[in-house]
């Protein structure tokens, strides 16, 4: 009788053989994926670059991996998609409410604020450097947030089209220049202008895009700072999750893009939901402080990996396509959240 039911009800279609195949076909660009952001890392620590910009530089001159015709292209387009997730995921365990309750409400509120204006800003200009909404929104929560990682996770809930790929490389690329040339700057232009420790923290960790280039800065000028800059920048990652939220929201309903793209976009992505439940759980102190270092370290190790996949996927040629107006919005968009954060603290003193 047993067996005869057996013979009744079909089989999954999601067999243990299939699994063996789809791991079969992205392995091998989840691998060149993983091998360059490793090599990235080397060079990071050798030579005092950038990981992130490493690894996009790299992956770009690997372009041809990318191919619709070779072995490593779905790894590739999975890495660049699936794995990136996970690591803004990940983010969320190193935020936590008692950041917010440490800086002060004033504080807080310049720096949300910050966030908030340079989006608007960047709409507002945009096409005075001929670019739409669209690259607006990238480019412009790429500065306001935490760079490559903002750029990434915000691209992920916008519609798709065929430059894309060369819109997030291109933004990645310059937030990441822009990020260095800034943690060699700004900590001179916080000594400049006679910024107290505290006011030098809140201006470095407000204003520069990368978290590392944040706490490079930072702590090149004293621990104090340093520790006042990390704990602004963590806030601003923590804006991540509203801006996402808000962006997903007006590309379903304001019309933006195709019906198609706008019903495949999730209401509240799953990597938010994530994000979100892990800053909970670790602002309740459910998560202790090695596994939150811990889930720092794996999600700058799945962010590298994404930006390499994403750096494969792009062609350089397309890249440089962009123009002198996405460099100029970048640049403009940087010096506003810097004047932003200066004059806004002069106000607060």
């Amino acid at each position: 009788m047993i067996g005869r039911i057996r013979t009744l009800v079909p089989r999954p279609h999601f067999a243990r053989g299939d699994i063996g195949s789809t791991l079969h076909n992205v392995m091998p660009g989840i691998a060149v994926s993983i091998l360059v952001a490793i090599t990235a890392q080397f060079l990071a620590e050798h030579y005092g670059m950038p990981a992130m910009l490493m690894a996009l530089l790299i992956g770009l001159a690997l372009n041809f991996l990318a191919e619709p015709d070779t072995r490593t292209a779905a790894g590739v387009a999975f890495s660049a998609r699936t794995i990136l997730r996970v690591g803004v995921a990940l983010l969320g365990a190193r935020v936590s409410a008692a950041m917010v309750a440490d800086l002060g409400f004033v504080m807080v509120l310049l720096v949300m604020s910050g966030v908030i204006c340079t989006i608007l800003f960047s709409l507002l200009v945009a096409r005075l450097f001929g670019h739409k909404w669209s690259f607006a929104l990238l480019s412009g929560g790429a500065v306001a947030i935490c760079g490559a990682s903002a750029a990434m996770a915000i691209a992920s809930v916008l519609p798709r089209h065929e430059k894309s790929e060369r819109d997030l490389a291109f933004t990645v690329l310059s937030v990441t220049l822009l990020s260095t040339f800034a943690m060699i700057v700004y900590p001179i232009i916080a000594l400049s202008l006679a910024m107290t420790p505290g006011q030098s923290g809140v201006f470095l960790g407000g204003t520069i895009h990368d978290v590392a280039q944040v706490v490079g800065a930072g702590f090149s000028v004293s621990p104090e700072v340093g520790e006042t800059a990390t704990l602004v920048k963590l806030i601003r990652v923590s804006m991540l999750v509203p801006v996402v939220l808000s962006f997903s929201l007006f590309v379903r309903y304001s019309g933006r893009g195709s019906t198609t793209q706008r019903e495949k976009l999730p209401l509240l992505p799953g990597f938010v939901v994530a994000f979100l439940a892990l800053a909970g759980m670790n602002s309740v102190g459910l998560v202790p402080s090695e596994v939150s270092d811990i889930a720092g370290d794996v999600s700058q190790w799945a962010l590298s990996v994404a930006i390499a996949a994403v750096g494969i996927k792009t062609s350089l040629k397309r890249m440089l396509d962009v123009g002198a107006g996405a460099i100029g919005l970048l640049i403009v968009e940087t010096l506003f959240l810097a004047v932003f954060v200066i004059i806004g603290m002069r106000f607060i003193a």
